[in-house]
């Protein structure tokens, strides 16, 4: 009887796209996917690590699924806090039987070995974490198959790691140096998952192929060569001093203007003191450019609040761009402390309290320009992909963190339907 196997996932996209990497592998070693981690016998936790609450939902994940699990099960924790904490995480958790870092393989140490006896934890592997310049490893996640989309769209990884030094982010010390993939590959991959929407994703994604010495035309290329094999490519995180003419023009032609700015701040001593590029008077320049390009083009961004030194007249900064920019969606996040990262030296730590109202004061004022703006959508036309019975998005919402579109149930999932907007609920529409 083949082994089932059950993959819970957290954190961002690219995690996703490992989790299925990872699933690509287990079914090809013979194995059958489960629904339900209590009918598996190997457990499968893709740990996030990005901030502390990040860390915390993973720890909770993890502790639950030890309780659900079927006895004989085997329980692995990968992903990003497995590399980041791999030995510390080891003794943490007895409950895990395996800790396996990127790059190592799981079905060796599992599939072929004799499941533990009922109760016991088994042996935690300890991994240490990666030198400052890590090889691609030969278990490579970027670039094993996976299987076939099982939803109308589908996260494509076309790079890993980061050559930033962002002043808060760790993803550079444990995912390693930039490396994108070969263009030829990631044109295979999109095929082979035969989706009607494809989501590139990476830490840089704008930076796709300057590590193979490419530059600027790389990631053009690129998304001109995606949208000519599937109907909708997306673009998640783009630094916003690499969007170029060139960049948006690309983006312009694959019918889906939606940018993903990463922006962070917008205060110029905040931003500088983040280790990071522009400052509001920079982005807004540069979103008016865009909407002179595509007029019905949407916007995404996310802020950190309460990163050292931030004072009153930074967040009121970014309160004023924020009701300026008019973007369609927009995240707000506290700053977390991240060990050994250029922040973490800093003074100026802003009060937990003051952090909160901040945050409170940002999200009320973005909600309200997001439900302004899915109103004035009311009676306009819209091309839908249908994602599941009665759900849908435009080229408006990205999947999985922006609001729906409720359409007519009988619509069939993975086609594509010209609609009118009759209603909205917040960041949510209706259309018939």
């Amino acid at each position: 009887m083949a082994r089932r196997f059950y993959v819970e996932t957290l954190g961002c996209p690219k995690n996703q796209v490992d989790s299925d990497k990872l699933t690509g592998s287990l079914l090809a070693d013979g194995m059958l996917p489960v629904d339900d981690a209590g009918a598996a016998d190997l457990v499968v936790v893709n740990t996030c690590a990005f901030i502390e609450e990040a860390r915390q939902e993973s720890v909770d994940a993890i502790l639950a699924l030890a309780e659900s699990k079927a006895d004989g099960a085997r329980l692995v924790v990968t992903g990003c806090m497995a590399e980041r904490y791999g030995s510390e995480l080891a003794v943490a958790l007895p409950e895990v039987d395996l800790v396996a870092g990127f790059g190592v393989a799981l079905q060796p140490a599992l599939v072929g070995a004799a499941a533990p006896e009922p109760g016991s934890a088994g042996t935690a592997v300890h991994i240490g974490r990666k030198p400052p310049t890590p090889a691609a490893p030969a278990f490579d996640l970027l670039n094993l198959p996976r299987p076939r989309s099982p939803r109308p769209w589908a996260y494509v990884k076309i790079a890993e790691g980061c050559d930033r030094a962002c002043g808060f982010c760790a993803i550079p010390s444990f995912r390693g140096k930039q490396r994108s993939r070969p263009i030829d590959s990631v044109l295979a991959e999109i095929d082979q998952l035969d989706a009607s929407e494809i989501v590139l994703v990476a830490q840089d994604l704008a930076a796709y192929g300057r590590d193979q010495g490419v530059g600027e035309r790389s990631i053009v290329a690129l998304v001109e060569a995606a949208a000519a094999r599937v109907r909708r490519v997306r673009l998640l995180y783009l630094y916003p001093s690499d969007l170029t003419d060139a960049l948006i023009d690309a983006i312009g032609a694959t019918g889906v203007p939606y940018f993903d700015l990463s922006l962070q701040h917008v205060s110029r001593p905040l931003v500088r003191r983040m280790r990071r590029w522009g400052d509001g008077e920079v982005f807004l320049a540069r979103i008016a450019d865009i909407r002179k390009r595509e007029p019905q083009a949407a916007f995404r961004s996310n802020f950190i609040v309460g990163y050292p030194g931030e004072t009153e007249h930074d967040h009121d900064q970014l309160l004023s761009f924020v009701a300026e920019a008019d973007l369609d969606w927009c995240g707000f996040f506290a700053y977390s402390r991240e060990e050994g990262t250029f922040a973490a030296q800093l003074d100026g730590a802003v009060e937990p309290w003051l952090v909160h109202e901040r945050l409170a004061e940002l999200r009320e004022l973005q909600d309200s320009i997001t439900a302004r703006k899915r109103d004035e959508l009311i009676g306009s036309t819209v091309e839908v992909l249908v994602d599941a019975p009665g759900q849908a998005r435009s080229h408006r919402e990205a999947p999985e963190i922006d609001g729906i579109i409720v359409v007519p149930d009988h619509l069939a999932p993975g086609t594509y339907a010209t609609l009118t907007v009759t209603g909205a609920l917040g960041p949510d529409l209706e259309a018939s």
